[in-house]
This record gives structure tokens, sequence and C-alpha cells, in this order.
């Protein structure tokens, strides 16, 4: 459950630190008090978007930080390992998770998971195991056919069935789109098969050798310098070697040098290491004049071969031009081109091969969703008498309702077991749509055409009732889904979003439910008398600096402050009102008090 909620500085909270209970958390208040605030601020730890906005003027940042008590079960034993694997699992304190979101001015986000970084994606995926939102945009959402097939499985546990079969269509989708491609026009196939025969034999023909063209550039240099080259070399190796008119070479220089620097180390023995040295520039010498001699004798005025060199250069700069900067992006263009013109090469077989794979897949594809649709038709009709008789409790007795599962034929769809070839999609090939009868006489039709404002929310209470006895998040938050419900009405609301919480029996018999901790905003006194926990949010205005300050305040109620509290709200401040109040909270207290006993 969630047990410690604590926000600072986001929209007008300066800084609020709630302890919420097990049982069912009801919070009220005036509107624009910051109730949704509170929620808003729990959006932004399952992932919700964050902006600069939401930062408290005159603040730099935005905390949101949430402690969570778990209990041993499957919760846990489904997020255990996930904390582990990405190393922000507490082994000190294995039944808490703490979850805390920081939104900066400046746009930047820091998620942690029991006090360590980590990103936004793993800190939803973390929360959406530990809290569930039921906002008022859902009134809508259940208005959406598309919606219905996601709730149906939710109810049914078919999702784990439902994801396989996303596999097999995902598999189709890539066998299809090759076979798209193979069954192109014939002409543009064999057009495109002469242009790559044509780029692959270019390029293989050039027989191309990765760093040819920078030899062949520095070859380019010496023949077109041939001449140049040549008396630069020679007259260098003359110096050395061989001297001009009366001047000696260098290489006689530096041997007489060496000469009396020998001389000198025979008389003083430490001038050893300068006559080695002397005798090593010596040779060095030598070497440097028989190796500028050889690249004279190499060098040659060719011109048939600088006709070579440059029509090679020129052949590689057009490739260059056509297939790559370098050679070997253009050796590997020319194996993508042959690789592609081999399979369009046999594409014919290859076509062939890919429609016995489609057909297999489609043949796989209807036989696992017509599984699936039996078992999403048995659900319905379970779903639909569970919601019928939750729509009885709230003042719908005579309205019906039913799970629609249709298929739809398609020329190209999957084949079911008999035969048909219907349409089908990641989620399998129903179309899955609520419909209902409000009055007595009336056919059933789609939800979104007979369901009244009123109506519609009671439905969603219905459905939510139904679906969430089967959801093993720990913590459900209704925001002010009591919108178009009057007060008749709402004691049964009360009554039900309690009985989420699993401190009850049914005839007799052993709850079977999962036990949720249910924090509800809420603006009906009827509903706010079932609360385990009662809350009141209130905006305080201070001044500081002269200036006033808008802040959204909490305080639980004892039982004192909520008998005022459910006076207000019910707009009787009289002592007739607080009679009224008073004998609201002992129905109430029977109600629960009568579970309980049975449930012991």
């Amino acid at each position: 459950m969630l047990a410690e909620l604590r926000i600072r500085n986001f929209a007008i909270i300066d800084d609020l630190h709630l302890l919420f209970g097990p049982g069912l958390n009801i919070l009220t208040g005036e509107t624009g008090a910051g109730k949704s605030i509170i929620i808003d601020a729990l959006g932004m730890l399952l992932g919700d978007r964050a902006t600069a906005e939401w930062v408290r003027a005159g603040a730099e940042l935005a905390e949101i930080e949430a402690l969570f008590q778990l209990d041993e079960g499957d919760v846990l034993t489904e997020l255990r390992p996930l904390l582990e694997e990405n190393g922000v699992d507490d082994p000190d304190n294995p039944c808490w998770v703490g979850l805390s979101r920081e939104v900066r001015r400046s746009g930047r986000n820091i998620c942690r998971i029991n006090g360590r970084m980590v990103n936004l994606q793993l800190l939803s995926e973390v929360a959406g195991h530990l809290v569930d939102v039921h906002g008022q945009g859902e009134h809508l959402n259940l208005l959406r056919p598309r919606t219905h097939v996601h709730l149906i499985d939710r109810y049914a546990n078919l999702l784990p069935v439902r994801r396989e079969i996303g596999g097999q269509v995902s598999q189709l989708r890539k066998v299809r789109e090759e076979l798209h491609r193979l069954r192109q026009d014939q002409r543009t196939i064999a057009q495109r098969i002469d242009l790559l025969s044509f780029q692959a034999e270019e390029i293989f023909a050039a027989n191309l050798k990765p760093g040819e063209d920078a030899e062949l550039e520095g070859e380019r240099r010496r023949l077109g310098n041939a001449e140049a080259l040549m008396k630069l070399a020679q007259t260098a190796q003359a110096i050395l070697s061989e001297g001009e008119s009366e001047m000696p070479s260098a290489v006689d220089l530096v041997s007489e040098a060496v000469g009396r620097l020998e001389k000198l180390a025979r008389i003083d023995p430490d001038m050893n290491p300068l006559a080695d040295e002397g005798q090593a520039l010596l040779e060095q010498l030598a070497d440097l004049a028989r190796s500028l001699q050889d690249y004279a004798d190499e060098l040659e005025f060719n011109p048939d071969r600088l006709q070579e060199v440059e029509e090679r250069l020129d052949l590689i700069s057009g490739l260059k031009r056509k297939y790559g900067d370098t050679i070997e992006q253009i050796n590997a263009f020319g194996q993508r081109a042959q690789s592609e013109l081999d399979d369009l090469g046999n594409w014919e077989v290859k076509t062939a091969d890919l429609e016995r794979q489609e057909e297999k897949l489609l043949r796989a594809i209807g036989q696992s969703a017509a599984a699936l649709s039996a078992q999403r038709q048995q659900a319905g009709a379970q779903m639909a008498r569970q919601v019928e008789r939750e729509l009885a409790d709230l003042r719908m007795e005579r309205a019906r309702f039913a799970v629609a599962v249709e298929q739809r034929e398609q020329r190209d769809g999957a084949f079911l077991p008999d035969g048909r070839r219907v349409a089908f999609d990641s989620t399998g090939v129903d179309q899955v749509e609520f419909m209902m009868s409000a009055n007595p006489g009336e056919p059933l039709k789609p939800m979104a055409k007979v369901a009244s404002g009123g109506e519609t929310a009671r439905l969603m209470l219905a459905l939510k009732s139904v679906l969430t006895h089967a959801d093993a998040t720990p913590t459900l938050i209704f925001d002010e889904i009591d919108q178009g419900i009057g007060g008749r009405v709402g004691g049964v609301v009360g009554q039900k979003l309690w009985m989420l919480t699993g401190n009850y029996r049914l005839n007799g018999a052993a709850n079977e439910t999962v036990a949720h901790q249910v924090l509800c905003i809420t603006h009906l006194p009827q509903l706010a008398a079932f609360g385990d926990q009662h809350f009141t949010v209130n905006k305080a205005i201070t001044t500081l600096n002269g200036e006033e300050r808008t802040s959204t305040v909490v305080r639980q109620l004892d039982e004192v402050a909520r008998v005022e509290e459910l006076m207000q709200m019910l707009g009787a401040e009289s002592e007739a009102g607080r009679r009224s109040v008073e004998e609201m909270l002992g129905d109430v207290r029977k109600v629960k008090g009568h579970s309980r006993k049975r449930s012991k």
C-alpha cells in the first residue's frame, strides 16, 4: 500500500506529508483546493509528462516522494526480480519500495527508486505495479469500442495468450512486406536486375584493392616529375660521396673528422663516446648516399606507364562518383548489388516459399485466435452477469449488459477452423464491443449510443468493481469518478469502493478477491462516509514579505471533525443535519461491522 506521500513545491502545494492507511482513504474539500493536484503529483511517478509549469512559483524544483509497503504476494514476487535486475532493490527492507521524482524549472527530471537514480521508463514500470489511477477521463474511454477488447482480456487474464498471437502477427507482417517487395511489376524487376548486373560487373571488373588509389597518386607524382627527381637525387648523392671540383665530399670530410676524433680518444679515453658517434654518423652518411643512388637508378621517364596510371585513377574517380567516397565503400556497394541480384535472380522460388510461410502463419493465427475468441465469449458472458449485479446495486436493476464478440470476414484474412477467413490484428480476430440496454423492452445497443452521463458513470463504476477484483495492483486511486452520480447512489458507490479493500464475505463464503488500498477523491458525503481514513483538503492564504501566497493544506480528520466535514458537504449545519450525518455514519458502521463479523 501507499504508506507515505511527500510533495514539495508542486503547483500550489508548498510542503505536504501524508500518511495513508489500509482500507478506504477519502479526500474531500472544495473545488480548486488541490485534491486533483495530489493525484497529478502521483501521476509524475507513473511517468506522466512533467513540465516546468508544475514547479511552484519562486522555487527551482518540485519533488514527489512515495513510500510503498508491500506484503509477500504476487506483486512483490513480480516486482522483486525487476528491482534486482536493475540494481535498485533494498535487501535490508525487501517489503518497502521508495519512489521519487524531481521536476526542475530548467526542464531536467531526476527519478529515483530506493534512493538510486533511474530513467523515467523504469520508474514508470515499477510504479505501474504499485498504483493504478482511475480518473474522470475513463468515462470517455469506456465509450470507445477499441478499448473494450483490452478490458475483457484484462478481466479474463488473457493477455499472455494474446501476446503469443501478437508475435505471430508480427512475423506475418514481415513475410508480407517481403512478398510485397518481390511481387512488384516484373518489368520493374527486370530493369532492376539489368541495373544491378551493370553495377556489380563494373565494380568487380575494376578489381579495386584497398589503398590502391593512394599508391597510384604517389606513382603519378614520381612519373610526372621523374627528370627533376633524378637530378635532385644525383646531386645530393654527389655532394655526399663524390664532392664537386676542388670541394671534397661530405663523406670524406666526416671521415677526416672521425680520424681526428679517434686520435683524440687514444690520448684521452673520455673522447671514446664522441669517436663512436662520429663513426656512426659516417656510416649513416654512406648509407644515405647509397639509398639516393638506388632511388635515382629506379627512376625513369616512362610516358606509357604514366598514361596507364592516369587512366586507372580516372577509372577509380568515376567509380567514386557513382558508388562511394572510398574504395572500401565502392566494393561494399558491389557486394550489396550482387546480394540483391542473387535475391532477385531466384525471386520466383523465394516468392513461393514466402507464400507457404504466409499461409502457415495465417492458419496458426486463426487457430490461436479462435481459441482466444472462445475464451473471450465465455468470459464476456461471465462479466455481463457480474456487471448486471453491480448495476442492480447502483439502482439500475432493469439494465442489461452484454459483451459482443464478433468477426469480420476478409478475403486475405486468417483461416478459422470452420474455413472462414476473417480480419485480424495483434489482438486476434475479434471485434469486441460492450452492449447495453438501459430500459426494459429496449434492444441491446452499443453503449455509447444509449448511456446517459450518469448511467455511463455508474456503468464505469460497475466495470471497475468487476475488473479490479481481478487486479493485483495494491493501491487503486479514484479521482472524482462519482461525477454524474446523485446522492441516492452515493452510499452504494461508497460501499462498492470499500468492498474493494477486501474487508467482507459474500453469502458467508470466503472472500477470494484481491484486497486493495483505495484512495478516493469525492464530493459525495454518502460515499465519503465509508472511508476508513478521511482527509480534508483546503486552501490556506499566507502573507510573506508583503505578498499573499496560496497553499494546499491537508488534514486527517478525527471523528468529531469528520462529522463537521460531512455536514458541510451535505450543506446542513443545523442539529438536524448533524443527526443526519451521525445516522449515516451509524448505518455505515453497521454495514462494515456486519461484513467483518461474517468474515471471522
